[in-house]
């Protein structure tokens, strides 16, 4: 049996980034946070940061990522990096439109691991839909505190945090 507790609702209007702060503790070892929005530029990716728990935006290059592309207009195709200085592939659109992702991070703020992170998000070019399917880790033994949404001029973007407990 496991339980969602809501942590965190942060929302904006007008924005190029989402700076969430101050939701990962030692209360969760998982985490679940989920956005929609639209943005109105046309930026194909929505990218993401790890903040720590003095405030600083993690930018070494320390994450690997790997996605899964799915257009519905095309084959399936694949994007990936190691060594990087984000995430990348939040979100995938080509025209700037309606998105909605989900995140699981996992053990955020244990200093003896690194990050993990599970996400998937829906997005929508002009020739139909795009979906992307992804893994991530931040190799860093670092509690982190946060995450930064960014890489868009949000038009509007709204995202609440859940911390995961799991019962046995």
């Amino acid at each position: 049996m496991s339980n969602l507790r809501l942590i965190n609702e942060t929302s904006g209007t007008s924005v190029s980034s989402v700076d969430i702060t101050d939701i990962f503790s030692s209360d969760y070892d998982i985490y679940k946070i989920s956005g929609v929005g639209n943005f109105s530029n046309t930026n194909r990716f929505i990218y993401f940061r790890f903040i720590n728990t003095s405030g600083s935006i993690i930018t070494a290059s320390n994450y690997d990522y790997a996605n899964y592309v799915m257009e519905s207009y095309t084959s399936f195709g694949e994007s990936k990096s190691t060594n990087a200085d984000h995430i990348e592939r939040l979100v995938y659109s080509t025209n700037g439109d309606d998105f909605g992702f989900e995140i699981y991070v996992f053990n955020p703020n244990n200093s003896d691991s690194y990050t993990f992170a599970l996400y998937q998000s829906s997005g929508r070019s002009s020739l139909g839909l795009v979906s992307v399917k992804s893994i991530a880790v931040l190799k860093q033994q670092a509690q982190m505190g946060g995450i930064k949404i960014y890489n868009a001029d949000f038009t509007d973007i709204s995202v609440r945090t859940y911390g995961l407990r799991v019962d046995s």
